[in-house]
């Protein structure tokens, strides 16, 4: 992957976050693959979530029913010897607006194994 596909990798994934097409996102994903976020640690009683179709059903929990997230995509950061995209992003959220980091990494097949947010308030 190269810086290029990197940002066309954070473009498409702010869209499909914008359109909660919760399908989208998680074919980026290894079969395998690990998300961890504070949210998770509140929903699941766990730091983090293993397996593509868990985090899929973490995901509908926790975003499913927000209609329009209007998730903004600030900037991101390829570094290419980790292969780890950092993303930074706000969205409305309820509760209020949310600013996050978020970091991805990718397999050989550049599907994300393993992904880390962090929240704080805009």
């Amino acid at each position: 992957m190269t810086r290029n596909d990197a940002e066309r990798f954070a473009a498409a994934w702010a869209m499909a976050w914008n359109a909660v097409d919760i399908d989208a996102v998680v074919a980026h994903l290894a079969l395998d693959a690990e998300m961890r976020s504070p949210l998770a640690q509140r929903l699941t009683g766990q730091p983090s979530v293993r397996g593509r179709e868990n985090i899929r059903a973490y995901w509908v929990k926790a975003y499913g029913h927000i209609k329009h997230p209007n998730l903004r995509l600030e900037t991101c950061s390829w570094d290419g010897g980790l292969r780890r995209l950092t993303v930074w992003w706000q969205a409305d959220l309820p509760g209020g607006t949310t600013r996050a980091s978020e970091y991805m990494d990718f397999d050989d097949d550049g599907l994300v194994r393993r992904s880390e947010a962090f929240y704080g308030a805009a």
